[in-house]
């Protein structure tokens, strides 16, 4: 069957019938991918984007919608498999663009069950590399934490990344337990041990990630949360108390709020009043 060019300006190649994808299939269609995200660039945008985010990558200023719509017509057109999936990821992320990176990750995460355990290690690298909650957390979430989940042995290695010197990496194994957790589910003594020992730290994508999974798992298990946080709220910083409660009983969040407040003055000096 001749190629053909869709409406949206990908190309399809036939392969949604071949066996396999090919080096050439992953690096034709990253040269697909960018034309078409180079159709919706805006300049304005991509200034935009590039201060809020702090990032020295470059920026197309595409915007999510644009991205997504690539997805989809990838997954309409295109059967991956893993070594296409693993090829074409390593392409996108490899240069210094926001939107292949993200492109990368949307990819990641919309073919997940394609990953096996050792592709943990692809992650981390992923992971280390980005700089940014804006790649972090669905790295984290959507493609970590479902790996996790098929893969409980994996546990071993968010141990590791827990103790990390690198806070995106401990912010990843934090993140990494919320699917289950947000379910009802999980593993919350392990999270606990996680965010007991980050709890003192100063780092803000820390502290926001210890009241993120904790407003997550008060939504179902509010006991379990005011259990945990009660006894460590003069440890707690105020972005991760401000979280924790959202979701809890009136009666534990005027306790946690009591136990926050009355905690030594020193620790609000440091930064951790409540707003």
């Amino acid at each position: 069957m001749s190629a053909a060019i869709r409406s949206n300006g990908l190309r399809s190649s036939g392969s949604r019938s071949s066996p396999s994808f090919t080096e050439a299939s992953a690096a034709s269609l990253a040269q697909q991918i960018d034309a078409e995200l180079r159709r919706h660039r805006n300049p304005a945008r991509a200034v935009a984007e590039k201060a809020y985010l702090k990032s020295d990558l470059d920026f197309l200023g595409a915007g999510l919608p644009a991205m997504r719509a690539v997805l989809r017509s990838i997954k309409q057109q295109h059967r991956l498999n893993r070594p296409g999936l693993i090829q074409l990821t390593t392409l996108l992320w490899d240069r210094p663009l926001f939107e292949w990176r993200m492109m990368a990750v949307l990819l990641l995460d919309a073919f997940e069950s394609l990953l096996g355990r050792s592709d943990i290690a692809l992650l981390e690298r992923l992971i280390r590399q980005s700089k940014t909650w804006a790649f972090v957390d669905e790295l984290s979430i959507a493609v970590t934490g479902r790996l996790v989940e098929r893969w409980t042995g994996l546990v071993d290695d968010l141990d590791r990344w827990s103790v990390d010197d690198d806070f995106w990496i401990r912010r990843a194994a934090l993140l990494a337990l919320l699917p289950q957790l947000r379910r009802g589910a999980g593993d919350f003594e392990r999270f606990g041990r996680y965010a007991d020992r980050m709890l003192d730290e100063r780092e803000f994508f820390i502290r926001k990630a210890i009241g993120w999974v904790l407003r997550e798992t008060g939504k179902k298990q509010p006991d379990l949360v005011y259990a945990w946080l009660l006894p460590r709220c003069a440890r707690a910083s105020g972005v991760t108390v401000r979280e924790a409660v959202k979701y809890l009983a009136p009666y534990q969040r005027i306790a946690l709020l009591a136990a926050y407040a009355a905690a030594p003055p020193p620790k609000r000096a440091s930064g951790h009043a409540l707003q």
